[in-house]
């Protein structure tokens, strides 16, 4: 089985008058059949509104008739379209279709499983010169981490985590005799973070990944953990788990201007 691997598509950040969101369908379709897929997994931050995401998964599945996994990322907890639904809404609205299936791990076949979870940051990932009380701030520099004004779990970003952990652990439970496929979107793993010392991620760094999942690489058979969130492509191997960030990110970001080369450089094909 061959499975594909992409996140932060993002595709309505376009920066560009030519290019535009049908250039990221009809790109990462032509991917998916070039590559002979069976599932593609994207590990959130379709877009900036959870219904634009949702109908471009809808369409992508329609153009390429693969099987599509999701984690909602940050960016896909926000709600442009202004449809009054809260942040809890739309997790509910994301688990109630057929992509996200927290709570309901997929049987691949072959001992093979998938747990899927979007996870949530809970400041550890930053430098420890800065108190909890100043990270929860989510302001430094003069510039503010925008979930704090575009998501409202109604709840610390500490709790989320460790609420979003005691899900995952349960779905990882019920897979415990498998080869798991561990997707999040916050990452899970510290050799993610960006480098420290550094003027600004020694504090955004707090927003980037979550240490609740740590002890789910010693107690389970992950075999792939796929993230996220981070905006950069890397993979690091620890024990028997290969971590995989396969993030598009925004334009600005590429390495260069053609999003053919970029969306064939961040997919990335795992074999099981």
């Amino acid at each position: 089985m061959k499975i594909g691997v992409i996140s932060d598509l993002h595709i309505d950040r376009y920066h560009s008058e030519t290019l535009q969101q049908k250039d990221f369908s009809l790109t990462l379709a032509n991917e998916v059949s070039r590559a002979s897929l069976d599932i593609l997994l994207i590990a959130g931050d379709i877009s900036n509104d959870h219904i634009r995401s949702y109908r471009f998964m809808q369409e992508l599945e329609q153009m390429t008739g693969v099987t599509i996994y999701f984690v909602p990322g940050n960016h896909d907890f926000w709600n442009f379209s202004g449809d009054a639904k809260s942040t809890r809404e739309i997790y509910e609205y994301f688990k109630d279709t057929k992509y996200f299936k927290v709570g309901a791990p997929i049987d691949l076949g072959d001992d093979w499983a998938l747990v899927m979870n979007p996870a949530w940051y809970d400041y550890t990932y930053a430098s420890d010169r800065f108190s909890l009380e100043r990270l929860s701030q989510r302001e430094f520099y003069g510039g503010t981490w925008q979930d704090k004004v575009k998501i409202n779990w109604g709840m610390s970003d500490p709790e989320v985590s460790k609420l979003m952990a005691e899900r995952a652990a349960s779905d990882l439970e019920a897979v415990r005799d498998k080869k798991i496929i561990l997707m999040t979107h916050v990452v899970t793993n510290k050799a993610f973070r960006v480098p420290m010392p550094n003027r600004l991620f020694d504090y955004y760094n707090a927003f980037i990944g979550t240490s609740d999942f740590d002890s789910f690489y010693e107690d389970y058979d992950i075999r792939y953990s796929i993230m996220g969130h981070i905006h950069f492509r890397h993979q690091v191997k620890e024990g028997s788990t290969d971590y995989i960030c396969a993030c598009l990110g925004y334009k600005r970001e590429w390495r260069t201007k053609d999003i053919v080369h970029e969306m064939r450089d961040a997919l990335q094909v795992i074999e099981i």
